[in-house]
């Protein structure tokens, strides 16, 4: 007989427990407040207030207290301040991926990107006969032995030249990549937070790189008045400062760390929202934040033209819909021969992860 069997509502049944519920807020906030662990646990406890996370069975401080036995926060004894761990700096990371990945499995629809097949080291569904050249390892056994019993039968078996088949493979490259932020005062005017989902996107391609990825290289440039490098692991506390937007300061930095890698395939990722106001000219900053200055804007043009020359492309993600600003895009992605998306904040990982992922393969012949 058919029919429907009832079980109690369990809040639970999604496999995780109280503590895991908790964690994965916790670990969202920590990345708006730029890894302030006081300051998170603070709003913990007013959303607590709002919506009941905890109850009379388990209680915030019991989650405090598991946060610092799991290793994902730790307290100063002489003060008693909190602080969170590199076990919670990674596992900032890990979210942002799973997070941007989840966005990219719901929004795959419209991804047209087209592979060749060659030479490469992940195995696709394609098979062709055996040519003169291909390797021992290339040979698909199972449909050339398939071939051979066609074409001569299984009592006289024997394999010919032309029984053989090839499984085709995808070749990815190896790429070493720099990731330009901007960090300009701009990226939290107008009560819109720029700078959360772009420390988002750039801890998941982190990630993304350091586990499927191990042979590539990232670097990362957060680019103000000036520019300079910072570790993966100085992410999750990136803050906007009250600075204009050099962006000539991040080109440079970002050309001049490419020079030093080895791998052949070099790109410039570069998140931004604004035009560039910011040029530093032996010790003094030349500034002007009204409309777009030649001066400026035509040594970023000069910088672009020499990534071209030196095969470095740049993909600019610039989430602002101004038209001059746009202009202004258009002409410096022209210059490099390179790419542009205008970029909504919810789509930002979605955009830099398709580029990122279709740029890892290439023809070989």
């Amino acid at each position: 007989m058919i029919g429907h069997q009832f079980f109690s509502y369990n809040p639970n049944q999604n496999g995780k427990t109280k503590f895991e519920q908790l964690l994965d807020i916790f670990m969202q906030l920590l990345t708006y407040t730029s890894g302030d662990a006081a300051e998170s646990l603070s709003w913990m406890n007013e959303l607590d207030k709002q919506y009941h996370f905890t109850d009379q069975e388990y209680g915030m401080g019991d989650f405090i207290e598991d946060l610092k036995q799991n290793g994902y926060l730790k307290e100063d004894p002489s003060n008693g301040d909190f602080s969170i761990t590199g076990k919670s700096e990674q596992t900032i990371r890990k979210k942002s991926l799973e997070e941007i990945f989840g966005k990219l499995k719901k929004a795959g629809k419209g991804n047209h990107q087209t592979f060749k097949p060659g030479q490469g080291d992940e195995v696709n569904s394609d098979t062709r006969p055996f040519q003169f050249g291909d390797m021992l390892e290339q040979i698909d056994f199972t449909e050339s032995i398939r071939n051979a019993q066609i074409n001569r039968g299984v009592e006289a078996f024997s394999m010919h030249e032309d029984d053989l088949q090839i499984r085709e493979a995808d070749f990815k490259t190896q790429t070493s990549t720099v990731l330009m932020i901007d960090i300009s005062h701009s990226m939290i005017l107008y009560g819109e937070d720029r700078i959360t989902p772009a420390k988002k996107v750039a801890m998941a391609l982190c990630e993304l790189i350091t586990t499927k990825y191990p042979k590539d290289t990232i670097d990362i440039v957060v680019f103000g008045n000036d520019a300079w490098s910072i570790e993966m692991k100085d992410l999750t506390y990136l803050k906007v400062g009250p600075y204009h937007t050099n962006t000539v300061a991040g080109l440079e930095l970002a050309m001049d760390l490419l020079r030093r890698r080895k791998n052949p395939n070099k790109q410039i990722f570069m998140i931004t929202d604004g035009k560039p106001t910011c040029l530093k000219i032996g010790k003094q900053y030349y500034k002007n934040s009204f409309g777009l200055d030649r001066k400026v804007v035509n040594r970023c043009i000069n910088l672009a033209a020499q990534c071209k020359k030196l095969k470095i492309p740049i993909t600019t993600f610039m989430i602002a819909s101004d038209p001059y600003l746009q202009q202004f895009v258009q002409e410096f992605t022209e210059m490099n021969n390179g790419k542009a998306y205008f970029a909504s904040l919810d789509k930002l990982g979605a955009f830099i992860f398709k580029d990122f992922e279709s740029g890892k393969r290439k023809t070989v012949y």
